[in-house]
């Protein structure tokens, strides 16, 4: 016979009131009284028993959906005990960003930095989604953490929404959810015209952070290579990845020099940087995973031979690290530092970077390529970030 809810509910002496169905439910009495709904199970050839709560909170109903469910989980090979241990394991997101946090720690020179990931997500995310497991944070809950803030606290926001990232990217690595809820709420938020005309940069003074990060990660030697360089010569990233080794002059007077031939340059005209001492160690390094010995050769190979890296893996590398930027806004960075933190002209700057001088007359006379306060430059945006 089945149980039924009148029965559960009338005095009983202790022992087990067995459920029909199929489903080795069962109402356990003990001595004291105390009631709970167990349910005997065989996983794999041994039996398991399995506690389901105790009534009135866990009603009859609900005890056989879930005896029911468990059922089905070893027909499809899945032990039901096993799962429910897994998936208390997985941490609250408050666990998450903290361990997150102590992880990426040794890799922020600046303190002040490592102390506003924590702090931010203590003001504004914590409250509302502190307490939910990771792997079930969605899109509205994001979303209710950023709305109240995003027109009064833009620039705290998109902290708050990179530092979600960073916790829910850790979380797709340790297999406990498939996405990162923080990047399909994009079109629910308002619009920052602002933003959208610029490419995303980062301040100057997290550039060092981004590096260490990256350094830190898993890619690979010549990923990380590339973006070393990118970083240190202020260059697009297809003058980077499409970089061969016939294109360095190791004997220039005053040092090695990096000419970039005109069909890889946006201006289309050849283009020269000389190389500071933190430049020239990155190529002696890539010396051992590429071919310098051929001309020809590229300094950054890709995984397949004979093409270079994609476009998508450098942003996916930075990405990857918690950085919502594009590869691009790192040229943001050294042109406003040489602004705010130097005093190299104006057009050495640009130079550096390869702008073209749009003012035809001044053009005219402006023919030096300042190789000479160009590797200054160079060697000061170096000194900066190995500070």
């Amino acid at each position: 016979m089945k149980l039924t809810a009148v029965l559960i509910r009338a005095p009983l002496a202790p022992g087990k009131y067995h459920d029909g169905g199929g489903l080795g439910l069962y109402l356990l009495v003990k001595p004291s009284g105390a009631r709970s709904w167990m349910q005997r199970i065989i996983v794999q050839g041994r039996r398991r028993e399995l506690g389901l709560g105790s009534p009135p909170v866990v009603t009859l109903a609900r005890a056989r959906e879930v005896a029911l469910e468990n059922k089905r989980l070893v027909r499809d090979g899945v032990d039901p005990l096993q799962a429910r241990k897994e998936a208390e394991a997985v941490p609250t997101f408050e666990e998450a960003a903290r361990t997150v946090h102590k992880l990426h720690k040794p890799t922020w020179r600046n303190e002040k930095h490592a102390a506003q990931f924590i702090s931010t997500l203590e003001s504004y995310a914590f409250p509302r989604i502190g307490k939910t497991r990771v792997g079930d944070v969605s899109t509205s809950d994001v979303l209710a953490v950023l709305a109240p803030i995003w027109n009064e606290k833009r620039e705290t926001a998109r902290r708050v929404k990179q530092r979600i990232g960073m916790v829910m990217k850790w979380a797709v690595a340790k297999g406990w959810r498939q996405d990162d809820p923080s990047v399909a709420i994009a079109q629910a938020l308002p619009k920052d015209k602002q933003a959208k005309a610029h490419r995303k940069a980062l301040a100057y003074s997290d550039v060092a952070d981004c590096m260490a990060a990256v350094e830190q990660s898993g890619a690979g030697v010549s990923t990380k290579l590339a973006f070393r360089l990118l970083v240190l010569t202020a260059s697009r990233s297809g003058e980077v990845r499409l970089a061969r080794w016939c294109q360095i002059d190791w004997k220039a007077e005053g040092g090695p020099v990096w000419t970039r031939p005109a069909s890889i340059m946006k201006a289309k005209k050849a283009h020269s940087v000389p190389l500071s001492q933190a430049a020239v160690a990155i190529l002696l390094e890539a010396q051992e995973v590429s071919d310098f010995s051929d001309g020809e050769a590229l300094i950054f190979p890709g995984t397949v031979q004979g093409k270079p890296l994609s476009d998508a893996t450098l942003l996916k590398l930075v990405r990857e690290n918690g950085y919502d930027i594009d590869i691009h806004g790192f040229r943001t960075s050294f042109r406003t530092w040489t602004q705010e933190k130097t005093n190299f002209p104006r057009e050495v700057a640009e130079a550096a970077l390869a702008h073209t001088i749009k003012d035809q007359a001044e053009a005219a006379y402006a023919r030096s390529e300042l190789m000479e306060k160009r590797r200054e430059v160079g060697e000061a945006w170096a000194a900066y970030l190995a500070q």
